[in-house]
């Protein structure tokens, strides 16, 4: 393999070099503060790339985070759902001209009123409820008769509702510009008989997911439409189906909407044709079988000249039903670091060798003790970005 590797080791900083830099960043007044108190923040001049938003600092979290995790099944699904509707985001609301923040709008306990099951009037008075807190999305469940039959004519759909704010900048200021909606929804709604007992399933198909969902949404434009701040500003909203809690791939969008400043209805869904296969797996041989055996011919190849191979697995995301990036994960067993240096080479290579320029390829090498090396194909590189972990 006559190739030349640029190997870049890890430099320590030095104490001078750690300190965040704002010498050219931009100061600007931040007008969607609730309390009309004038509040200074910064745009930082440097931006990653035009995939990823600018944020304003000082960073501002959301009220509902700590819902986030509670509801989605997987770290796999929680990244996707949040990466992914900033992806879809990026259709109204351009990274050049928006700034990103955290959802300021809907409160933590609005979410999760929201995400209850609606009540019946029984249960309103049984709880001593009014009307106006009978808030819940998911379908009733009166609690009559037998609670296996009840979860599965009517599971809970609706997991979580993620929103991500998108601010303009005029005249110094910078002022609520449109305002993304996600609806985690559930492939599979699990429940127990009885506390800390024997947990069961319900699977829900996609047609299924695809309508509850949509009819949520619909009620989610009317409430939003009502707090203070959202009165007319373009909402995007997305719907997402999460995986099952044993998932090894994410879930994904299925389709979103985008409602105009002053509307409160949704006229039209967009399809969002993505989703994550593993490989090697039946699913991804059936669906893509080039790209499965691309990748089958790559992992024989490493396994043949290493033999302290433990395992080689690949996560593929498809957009249009064509690869756009393949996250390969590579766990060994080493004895050496120039035993990593020799395998990350060798594997550089073979990325390098195996997958097409369009494509996007991250490759983590690990071992018992951690991350060893890290490759990274950008579209159309020509030589891989190396990166060696130095303890």
């Amino acid at each position: 393999m006559k190739r030349f590797l640029a190997i870049t080791l890890a430099v320590m900083l030095t104490a001078t070099g750690c300190a965040p830099r704002f010498d050219n960043s931009e100061v600007v007044e931040d007008d969607t503060d609730k309390k009309n108190t004038e509040k200074e923040s910064i745009i930082p001049e440097y931006q990653i790339s035009d995939q990823y938003y600018q944020t304003l600092l000082p960073y501002e979290t959301s009220d509902t985070r700590g819902l986030v995790t509670s509801n989605i099944n997987t770290r796999l699904d929680l990244e996707e759902f949040e990466t992914g509707l900033m992806r879809l985001s990026q259709d109204p609301f351009p990274t050049d001209e928006y700034v990103f923040r955290e959802g300021q709008v809907i409160s933590k306990e609005t979410v999760t009123s929201w995400l209850n099951r609606k009540y019946t009037s029984a249960q309103l008075k049984e709880r001593k409820l009014s009307a106006e807190e009978n808030a819940g999305l998911n379908p009733v469940d009166d609690g009559k008769g037998d609670i296996e039959e009840r979860y599965e004519k009517n599971p809970e759909y609706l997991a979580h509702i993620l929103e991500h704010n998108y601010l303009v900048k005029s005249d110094n200021k910078v002022t609520l510009g449109g305002i993304s909606i996600g609806l985690a929804l559930n492939s599979v709604f699990y429940y127990q008989k009885e506390k800390y007992g024997e947990t069961y399933e319900v699977k829900i198909d996609a047609n299924t997911i695809q309508q509850k969902g949509e009819e949520i949404a619909a009620e989610v434009i009317k409430r939003v439409r009502g707090l203070e701040g959202a009165e007319n500003v373009p909402i995007l909203i997305g719907l997402f189906e999460q995986q099952s809690k044993d998932s090894v791939v994410p879930g994904n969008f299925m389709s979103y909407a985008v409602v105009g400043a002053n509307s409160n209805k949704i006229s039209k869904w967009k399809n969002v044709d993505e989703e994550y296969f593993l490989f090697p797996s039946s699913k991804a041989e059936e669906k893509h079988r080039d790209d499965a055996n691309t990748f089958s011919n790559f992992k024989d190849d490493v396994e043949e000249y290493f033999p302290n191979y433990n395992g080689v697995i690949g996560k593929a995301f498809y957009v249009n039903e064509e690869m756009k990036k393949l996250t390969i994960t590579i766990d060994m067993q080493f004895y050496s670091k120039s035993e990593v240096l020799g395998f990350t080479q060798y594997v550089a290579g073979l990325v390098m060798d195996y997958f097409p320029d369009y494509l996007e390829v991250e490759t983590k090498i690990a071992s018992s003790n951690g991350q060893e090396s890290l490759i990274v194909k950008e579209v159309d590189d020509k030589e891989p970005y190396v990166y060696i972990y130095n303890e």
